[in-house]
């Protein structure tokens, strides 16, 4: 069961941008690192943008495959990601999953849990 909300997504030509949209559950109290992937058919999931905070600096990084045309971003006050995706390509053409580790708050105990959670997927489809 998807615990991250997936919006965007959708059919698109060659050379057209799409962005798409990543909404974690109110109850989480703050998302650590955010990941996007994407799978086409036959292939192997692939990873290909991912934002994280090693040594309190956060880091983008990003596939060679969409470098310089994918932006990944994040709204931590509202728990959300976004990614920008430019200059799309037929072979962009895939299912694309968020994913989250996220923290949850214990109150009773002030204790934090971290889980991963992951989005139900969105079609991005580039064709002429």
């Amino acid at each position: 069961q998807a615990q991250l909300v997936q919006s965007g997504g959708g059919l698109v030509q060659p050379g057209e941008s799409l962005r798409l949209g990543c909404a974690a559950p109110g109850n989480i109290y703050s998302i650590k690192s955010m990941y996007w992937y994407r799978q086409a058919p036959g292939k192997q999931r692939e990873l290909v943008a991912s934002s994280t905070i090693s040594g309190g600096l956060r880091r983008t990084n990003y596939s060679d495959s969409v470098k310089g045309r994918f932006t990944i971003s994040r709204d931590d006050s509202k728990n959300t990601g976004h990614l920008q995706m430019s200059i799309l390509k037929p072979e962009d053409t895939a299912v694309y999953y968020c994913a989250a580790d996220v923290l949850l708050l214990d109150p009773p105990t002030a204790t934090f849990e971290e889980r991963q959670y992951w989005g139900q997927g969105t079609q991005v489809t580039v064709s002429s």
